[in-house]
């Protein structure tokens, strides 16, 4: 392909770039992509509680955590723009970047920079006056002023970085299109142009020196000041307190200047380095401060500290007696009744036990904590969507690549279609619930949804099973392995595990649906399942939890039992071969299944125990469990096999590719 190309400066202007992943290991990046996407999850969980408590605690509205609000947002803001190339890059190997997408990058990932660096000059600014003039702070800093700090902080970046694409715009590119990072930064993009760079280098210098430069330098005289005003306190203890104030502001500065100071050492003397420690600096630069800041703010500011506590119970709560406990999980009905809404709706409800049985429930979503649902309605969101496409993806892979036509990635389909029932299953009422407060749901509409999330719950198990006696056919007996598995048997498979979680759920409806129920109406979820509608029912329920039990251990323990056994016979299989190296390549075939089965029972073993013996532990950690056990297998399943199979990862990423050919030359290009 190559040969088509001329690298003459005057016939060829690259309209793509090439980005990298590990240097020299790029059959190795999908490695690199589970750190990176358990980094950019912590950075959405750690700042968007950060976000959360500020916003929903009055006693934090201070100067201090305003200008902590503002890094919060500009720490997603540089997560968010440099998470599309950097998964694409290490995921799916999706590694071409057209020009203007690079221009448009890079300046939001040195936009967010510069930004952060001009909050942490305002932090100390902030500092210096809550320590020098404590009785003024508030009134020096009210909000108005806050928010024009942050509208200059956010002009300053805008006009000093918005003639950079303008100055790479007039570049040619006509020489190597390779560029050194997953995303684009501005000297990286620039040292490939076939022409003079002088004007690029002397702006850049000026930008580097007019921002960073002097940002530094306020804040060091900031805090010489700071330590000048401490010195002149008379009391001990007083000065460790006013110290205090100041030492996650100081964890911040150095998380933010110590990566930057570590990547511009490497870069500038460390030529001799692998590149590999090029990228990881380069990585850790982008991808670690984000993730750090609101953990230490978490951990060192103790206001916030004790407003996360206070939300998640974790300690400092008082014991609850055990029947409050358990009217807490399995109603909540006092905080569900405080609301407006709710307590006209529940008006027709009657809770004396001589009353006429309820035809609607209440679903519960952030116990004690209804006013704020909608925050946990955009997480679900983000996971029902990467849910549907993931799963779908996989789907229209294994439809469209005939040489995924084979038994592992059949039940991999029928895996997908599981999830993806089991997630429209719940999806309707958990948005509904976290989204428009819409908590009410009919007995009919109840009870279907408890059926259909409880049968394919069961028909994921069986999946898990069969694609277990799959890996134990193809390593036991591999030149009979397809006509062993023919579509025939495979199709009858589908059918028998389909059948076994319609035939063990059903009667569980008809089992319900003899139940009165004349008190509470208040499920402990945002969805029904059996035990949650079962408890409130005022008649004895022994048949029903009988019942549940036989079922549990036919369908899961049974699963369970069988599962193990296959991986002891195939790890026997395993050791009686003699190659080293046909013992990994017989393992590494059932990787991505042994995830699967961790991903689908780890979270279902943990939604029991909290159930069972958490009862001690606020209604919000029960509720966190149940939506993990529900929402995130089904988000995780297509992740890891993408992942880990490397005939899907190839698929998928030449999907993802614009151009069937692709240019990858050296640095120096090829004469």
């Amino acid at each position: 392909m190559t040969s088509t190309i001329s690298f003459n400066d005057s016939t060829v202007n690259h309209q793509t770039f090439i980005l990298t992943g590990i240097p020299g290991m790029q059959e190795h990046n999908s490695w690199m992509a589970f750190p990176l996407c358990l980094l950019y999850i912590l950075t959405f969980f750690g700042n968007l509680v950060i976000l959360f408590v500020i916003k929903t605690d009055e006693s934090l509205h201070e100067p201090m955590y305003l200008f902590l609000s503002i890094l919060a947002c500009s720490d997603l803001g540089l997560t968010m723009s440099t998470m599309p190339t950097m998964l694409a890059v290490y995921w799916f190997d999706a590694r071409e970047i057209s020009f203007t997408a690079c221009l448009t990058q890079m300046f939001f990932i040195h936009l967010f920079q510069w930004t952060e660096s001009a909050i942490l000059v305002a932090m100390a600014v902030d500092r210096f006056i809550a320590i020098r003039d404590p009785l003024r702070y508030t009134s020096l800093l009210p909000n108005t002023v806050i928010v024009k700090i942050g509208i200059a902080i956010l002009s300053r970046a805008c006009c000093l970085l918005f003639p950079i694409p303008f100055l790479i715009k007039r570049l040619p590119f006509c020489r190597s299109n390779v560029l050194s990072h997953s995303y684009c930064l501005h000297p990286d993009v620039m040292h490939l142009a076939c022409a003079d760079i002088t004007v690029n280098i002397l702006y850049g210098l000026i930008i580097v020196v007019s921002t960073l430069g002097l940002d530094v330098v306020i804040i060091l005289v900031s805090y010489v000041l700071i330590l000048q005003t401490v010195l002149s306190i008379a009391s001990h203890t007083g000065r460790l307190k006013a110290l205090n104030t100041c030492v996650s502001h100081v964890c911040a500065i150095l998380i933010f200047y110590i990566p930057m100071i570590g990547v511009t050492a490497v870069h500038r003397f460390g030529r001799h380095l692998s590149p590999i420690v090029h990228m990881m600096m380069a990585n850790v630069y982008i991808a670690v401060p984000p993730v750090l800041n609101p953990i230490v703010y978490s951990v060192k500011t103790k206001q916030i500290r004790q407003r996360i506590c206070k939300m998640f119970h974790i300690f400092g709560a008082s014991p609850i007696p055990e029947r409050q406990t358990r009217q807490r999980f399995h109603g909540n009905t006092d905080a569900i009744r405080s609301t407006g809404k709710v307590r006209r709706m529940m008006s027709t409800i009657s809770f004396n036990v001589s009353a006429a049985c309820h035809q609607t429930f209440i679903l519960i979503g952030i116990p004690g904590m209804q006013e704020r649902n909608s925050w946990m309605a955009f997480p679900l969101c983000l996971l029902y969507v990467l849910t549907l496409f993931g799963n779908f993806t996989i789907l229209f892979v294994i439809k469209t690549e005939e040489s995924l036509h084979k038994p592992m990635y059949l039940f991999l389909s029928i895996l997908a279609c599981s999830d993806l029932v089991l997630t429209m299953s719940t999806m309707p009422t958990m948005l509904g619930v976290y989204w428009f407060d819409a908590r009410e749901i009919s007995f009919n509409a109840c009870i279907t949804q408890m059926f259909f999330i409880h049968t394919f719950g069961v028909v994921e198990s069986g999946i898990l099973v069969a694609m277990a006696f799959d890996r134990l056919i193809a390593i036991q007996n591999p030149l009979r392995y397809t006509l062993l598995l023919t579509n025939t048997v495979i199709g009858k498979i589908g059918v028998a595990v389909l059948a076994r979680g319609f035939f063990v759920c059903f009667p569980s409806t008809f089992l319900i649906r003899r139940l009165p129920f004349c008190q509470s109406n208040v499920l402990s979820h945002s969805y029904c399942l059996h035990p949650d509608i079962m408890h409130l029912a005022c008649a004895d329920t022994t048949i029903n939890m009988v019942y549940g039990l036989v079922g549990v251990m036919c369908t899961f323990g049974l699963d369970v039992v069988i599962i193990l056994v296959s991986y002891v016979l195939i790890l026997k299989t395993v050791l009686s071969i003699a190659s080293r190296e046909e013992h990994s390549k017989a393992l590494n075939t059932c990787a991505s299944h042994v995830c699967a089965i961790l991903i689908f029972y780890v979270p279902m073993i943990g939604a029991s125990t909290v159930h069972r013996f958490g009862r001690h532990l606020s209604p919000i950690v029960h509720m966190m469990m149940a939506n993990v056990y529900i929402a995130v297998p089904p988000v995780l399943n297509p992740i890891v096999y993408s992942v880990k199979t490397q005939q899907i990862r190839q698929t998928i990423r030449k999907m993802f590719q614009r151009k069937k050919s692709r240019v990858d030359v050296s640095p120096l290009g090829k004469l």
